[in-house]
């Protein structure tokens, strides 16, 4: 596919090198030079300076041939203009980030499909949506779903108390019909375990599972998951409002605001169980006066990356279970996943995972990569014939980076064991770390 991009912050250049291990044949746009300087970035991204308000520059990038444009400045208006002018020159689809929930209600849907929009994100909304399921799934650091829920990969850190600390992975036989550990990450290092790979204490395993044995992790990590029944949230921002309207109405909820104009506005469109304080978050007299104690869990959703991770790391001293911060620059986010912060929240990665998901429905053909924690999940269809239908898994001699985390036959989600054996169009999530990729890619031929 031809594929340009408009945009080349975090979010362009995150979906860009994403899209660039598919080969496809990405143009990178941008009016600042220095932001197309991408370290280490793949020879499959073209960067190109120029304005996609242009139509020239629009015109110079190919934009007639472009199987997909994709419009994700920081410039609302910027991004519909683009999108409307890439249809009208001739891209086949277009994709525009937004910060107007408004336009994505259904009865405007048919309008920007009229003016030649065909898809559009709301990053502020996603974010939302994300601190809403770790509420949901406290006792889990990160929670996927796959193939639209039907498999789901759940990231947990392992303590002492967890049945698996201390267990080789060929030692939980029993427990391979029930979840797949498909990856543990220990420190700075992430590996696909094999059967003689130890569980330690401190480590974080990614497992896949189905819906119905989310639970069966959750019991044998060790993990407690105590009813949310208090929330407090720090920074009145459009993430934090959305929260709001999305958790549970039963859900006591307080938001801590230090600008005194803003915790005005946001208490007038705040619902019934919201209580906004004017007051920092930081300062535990207000914390204890307004009941941190028998919180469960503290969101940190200021501007300021630094701030949210101090305040989510003091929270955790009161003793709240759960703590999700809003880390939005990305050098961050390694830092705050070492010192056992919790949940973190970057509207930037989810807004390129999403359009990336936007990509994986529109062609279900070819591997599909989504990274995390340093490996590659790749949702994959078999083709009949290929190599991989040839012989059981134990048989298969995969590269010892890679693994199969679960599979969809017929629309029904199973784990994968040594003696399954793979079948044409059946749905599998594969993972890969480094270099693994390549090899992966010749059972496919």
């Amino acid at each position: 596919m031809k594929i340009i991009i408009a945009g080349a912050g975090e979010v362009g250049t995150h979906l860009a090198k994403m899209l660039s291990q598919e080969k496809h044949d990405i143009i990178l746009m941008d009016p600042d030079e220095e932001r197309l300087l991408l370290p280490g970035s793949s020879s499959e991204i073209l960067p190109m300076v120029g304005n996609p308000t242009s139509l020239h520059d629009l015109e110079n990038a190919g934009i007639e041939r472009a199987d997909l444009f994709i419009s994700v400045t920081p410039h609302e208006t910027t991004n519909i203009t683009a999108c409307i002018l890439a249809a009208n020159l001739g891209a086949e689809k277009t994709f525009a980030r937004i910060n107007n929930y408004e336009y994505l209600l259904p009865k405007n849907k048919e309008l920007f499909e009229k003016l030649g929009i065909n898809a559009m994100i709301y990053p502020e909304m996603l974010a939302a949506r994300e601190i809403v399921t770790a509420v949901k799934y406290p006792w889990a650091r990160q929670y996927w779903e796959l193939f639209g829920g039907m498999l789901i990969l759940v990231g947990v850190k392992i303590r002492a108390n967890s049945r698996l600390a201390g267990k080789c992975l060929n030692e939980l036989k029993d427990e391979d019909k029930l979840y797949h550990i498909v990856a543990i990450k220990r420190r700075n290092n992430t590996i696909i375990p094999g059967g003689t790979d130890r569980v330690e204490a401190g480590d974080i395993l990614f497992f896949t599972t189905t819906k119905s044995h989310v639970k069966d992790v959750q019991v044998h990590a060790g993990k407690s998951n105590p009813e949310v029944k208090k929330v407090f949230i720090m920074g009145a921002s459009r993430i934090a409002l959305r929260a709001c309207q999305y958790l549970p109405n039963n859900i006591r909820i307080k938001v801590l605001e230090t600008e005194k104009e803003t915790s005005q506005s946001f208490a007038e469109v705040a619902p019934g169980n919201v209580l906004v304080i004017n007051g920092d978050g930081r300062d535990t007299e207000l914390l204890i006066q307004e009941g941190i104690n028998d919180a469960q869990a503290f969101i940190a959703l200021t501007d300021n990356p630094s701030t949210n991770i101090l305040a989510c790391l003091a929270a955790k001293q009161f003793g709240v279970f759960k703590t999700i911060a809003q880390v939005e620059n990305i050098d961050y986010i390694p830092l705050a996943n070492d010192i056992d912060l919790g949940t973190v929240i970057n509207k930037k990665l989810i807004a390129a995972g999403n359009i990336y998901q936007f990509l994986l429905d529109a062609d279900v053909s070819n591997m599909k990569f989504l990274t995390f924690s340093n490996a590659d999940v790749a949702e994959v269809v078999i083709k009949p014939g290929s190599k991989l239908t040839q012989k059981p898994i134990k048989d298969l001699k995969l590269h010892k980076n890679i693994t199969l985390g679960g599979l969809i036959r017929n629309g029904v989600p199973m784990m994968v064991e040594g003696d399954t054996q793979l079948q044409g169009n059946d749905h599998v999530v594969v993972f890969c770390l480094g270099n693994a990729i390549s090899d992966l890619e010749k059972y496919f031929r």
